[in-house]
């Protein structure tokens, strides 16, 4: 067997090392392409008239932004207020009309018992007609106490409504 021996290639000489260049320390600090004029910023001297004008509209923004947000924190205010001020009125409201079906029914019931142990026809009619004109006023009386419980309902909820436009329209008059 025969081995071969190749001549020897001789390793690849290292790169020689880039020479050190003197930077600044703000050349290189300010931006990485300090170095190419296409990325410089030329320096330019903001007159004091247009920093006060930028400045005065800064503030305005400010002050148009908290104003905003008074604003909305107020008409949120009154909104949660009176989606509970409804949602109370609905359930009192829920719970009159419950009170004046059971009343209804008792006084239903109470007649039907009391049909069933009359006597004579004349007994009957006398007691249908007393139980009528008792029903009718009821119904009467209930109605009316329903009706004015539904507009003071309402007024209690477009109250708060009414206000917050009373003085937004104010605020804008004002300004």
């Amino acid at each position: 067997m025969s081995v071969e021996i190749s001549p020897e290639v001789p390793a690849p000489k290292a790169a020689p090392k880039p020479r050190a260049t003197k930077t600044t320390k703000s050349a290189t600090a300010a931006s990485p392409f300090s170095e190419f004029e296409a990325f410089s910023m030329p320096k330019i001297e903001v007159p004091a008239m247009v920093r006060e004008m930028t400045e005065k509209g800064i503030e305005q923004a400010r002050d148009a932004y908290a104003k905003v947000k008074t604003a909305a924190e107020e008409a949120t205010d009154m909104l949660e207020d009176t989606f509970e001020t409804s949602r109370q009125g609905v359930v009192e409201f829920n719970m009159k009309a419950l009170d004046a079906a059971k009343v209804n029914t008792d006084a239903t019931f109470s007649f039907f018992k009391d049909l069933m142990s009359v006597k004579t026809v004349a007994e009957a009619i006398e007691l249908q007609s007393t139980f009528a004109r008792q029903q009718f006023d009821a119904l009467s009386t209930q109605a009316k106490d329903m009706q004015e419980f539904a507009t003071k309902l309402t007024s209690d909820v477009t109250s708060p409504v009414k206000e917050a436009v009373e003085k937004s329209i104010k605020d804008i008059k004002a300004a």
